[in-house]
């Protein structure tokens, strides 16, 4: 089982129980949770499935590919040094990982 915890700009909590080999996104957009606009359905290109990753949930997960990294650098919020796209990130089993959505996707 995992376990992804979304939080809002506004301070609350969705949490969703997730499928191992699925993405944050899809997960999140499945699930209703607001936050993750995902223009693009998770091709990489529009990067409006930004999230801030809890600093300790961060150094777990695999590093990112360069596309991914170059299309944080075009996201509507700055991106931090715990910024994903949660297109990118995909379940573990056991993963319990928290994110944070930006104020706005686009």
């Amino acid at each position: 089982m995992a376990t992804i915890h979304y939080t809002d700009a506004e301070g609350t909590t969705t949490d969703v129980e997730a499928t191992v080999g699925d993405s944050v996104m899809e997960t999140a957009v499945r699930n209703g949770v607001p936050g993750i606009v995902a223009e693009c359905g998770g091709s990489l290109s529009c990067a409006t499935c930004h999230v801030f990753v809890r600093a300790d949930d961060f150094e777990a997960l695999p590093a990112m590919e360069e596309m991914e990294d170059e299309m944080l650098y075009g996201t509507a919020v700055d991106r931090e040094d715990t910024s994903r796209l949660s297109c990118q990130v995909r379940v573990t089993e056991g993963m319990d990982l928290h994110v944070t959505t930006p104020e706005t996707q686009i």
